[in-house]
């Protein structure tokens, strides 16, 4: 991970709000669940600051997209109880695979700010880039 390329993975998550008709916050975290990138639209929900990069984080940590997390964090799930603090258990969360290996996470995205649907959406512009790269 480094920050031009999460900077391009902001700005991809953005256009695709604007398609979405949606205002995101959107952060891109490394390997240990750190902030490398952030970026909030105008008029983007207060929340997103604090929900976006803990989208990121919790994909990172957990090495899965936040929304297959979410049944898993309710009551009689396998997790339930996990979520609070930096964990944020519902769609918009990715991890970042290595390129190659297939098993190593090396960051991820977080969306925040429109429905989970175009969260996970955006989240996804994002990662292609990863991919892509």
């Amino acid at each position: 991970m480094n920050l031009e390329l999460a900077l391009r993975m902001c700005e991809a998550a953005v256009r695709q709000a604007v398609r979405e008709g949606a205002l995101i916050s959107v952060a891109v975290v490394d390997a240990g669940g750190h902030l490398v990138a952030f970026q909030r639209m105008d008029g983007a929900r207060i929340s997103g600051p604090v929900l976006a990069p803990g989208k990121a984080h919790t994909a990172v940590a957990h090495h899965m997209p936040t929304a297959d997390l979410a049944p898993l964090v309710l009551p009689g799930g396998e997790l339930h109880g996990l979520a609070g603090d930096r964990y944020v258990c519902f769609g918009g969360g990715i991890p970042l695979g290595e390129p190659g290996d297939g098993r190593g996470v090396v960051g991820a995205v977080g969306v925040s700010g429109g429905t989970v649907g175009q969260d996970v959406a955006c989240a996804e512009a994002a990662a292609a880039l990863w991919e892509g790269a």
